[in-house]
């Protein structure tokens, strides 16, 4: 991104950016002891994971991330809902930026070779 035009980033961020650009937009900071652990300061979020909120209304909760949505850059955590009109209950979209993961879930291969870098 090159603009220091707010209407040319937001237009970046929502219309251009490419699969592989957005996927950096889902990095998670690690918590203390993951960072000491693994020597990294931010992954990128998975299902699965444990995530604590750090923003916002439900700020404090901690949760398994049900649903990483790449192409609005959201995730979703089990517990956080808000009430629709009709009185059904829908999971409420978090940005990454105001998670902090407190636990990987499962570390397969793939994720243990992007730590281990």
């Amino acid at each position: 991104m090159k603009s220091i035009q707010p209407r040319k980033q937001r237009r970046w961020l929502y219309r251009l950016a490419k699969l592989h650009e957005r996927h950096k937009l889902l990095h998670v900071t690690l918590s203390k002891d993951l960072r000491k652990k693994y020597g990294k300061r931010a992954i990128r979020v998975r299902k699965g994971d444990k995530v604590r909120i750090m923003r916002g209304e439900f700020a404090g909760h901690e949760g398994k991330v049900m649903e990483v949505d790449t192409k609005k850059g959201i995730i979703k955590v089990e517990g956080v809902t808000v009430t629709k009109a009709d009185g059904s209950e829908v999971l409420r979209p978090i940005h990454p930026s105001n998670v902090m993961i407190i636990d990987l879930g499962e570390v397969d291969d793939v994720r243990k070779k992007i730590l281990e870098r």
